[in-house]
């Protein structure tokens, strides 16, 4: 039988519902893309992706976009996940010292993610299906650019996790996430 983990659970039920929190933050990401995908009346679809040996899938869309439009549906994944993280780290911010393995699960999928996209944002690395890349097209720069607004926020998150009485970060973040959406107007 599993030890008790803290709260009377045991050890895998809190990693269950950490993983779970994980496969709900990565639901809630790709659901952005297809949410507003839709509202421009865009063919959305899905497409098997591969990230060397990494078989994955990708979110698709049809191309005949105009630029801005491009840029929000690439962008939603990103928006849907900082919306999150926000609410997450606003609701609870003593999220550390609790016992909410689901939340937990939803922001460190939101921090690890966003990580490795600006790891491949700045290293041009990855599917062409990438959202990094699309924003970057959509945008008209440089990839490694929209690779720093993906990471920025989430090392702020990660950084009002550990240590939530820091204003300086919760405020940073929140305008970092605010002025992503606001490229949609550039």
């Amino acid at each position: 039988m599993p030890e008790a983990a803290a709260g009377g659970k045991s050890a895998a039920e809190t990693v269950g519902k950490f993983l779970a929190g994980g496969a709900l933050a990565l639901v809630i990401h790709e659901s952005g893309h297809v949410v507003f995908g839709e509202l421009f009346g865009t063919q959305v679809g899905v497409r098997k992706v591969h990230f060397g040996p990494m078989p994955f899938f990708a979110i698709t869309y049809r191309g005949d976009l105009s630029r801005r439009r491009q840029f929000v549906v690439s962008s939603a994944g990103f928006w849907m996940q900082r919306a999150t993280s926000e609410a997450i780290l606003s609701l609870r911010p003593q999220l550390r010292q609790e016992q909410r393995p689901l939340l937990k699960g939803m922001l460190a999928f939101d921090v690890i993610s966003s990580v490795a996209y600006a790891g491949a944002a700045f290293a041009k690395a990855g599917p062409v299906e990438r959202d990094t890349r699309a924003m970057a097209a959509a945008l008209r720069v440089d990839e490694r650019w929209v690779g720093l607004l993906v990471l920025a926020p989430a090392v702020l998150d990660a950084w009002r996790y550990f240590h939530p009485e820091a204003r300086w970060a919760c405020w940073t973040s929140r305008g970092i996430k605010i002025g992503a959406v606001l490229l949609t107007f550039r």
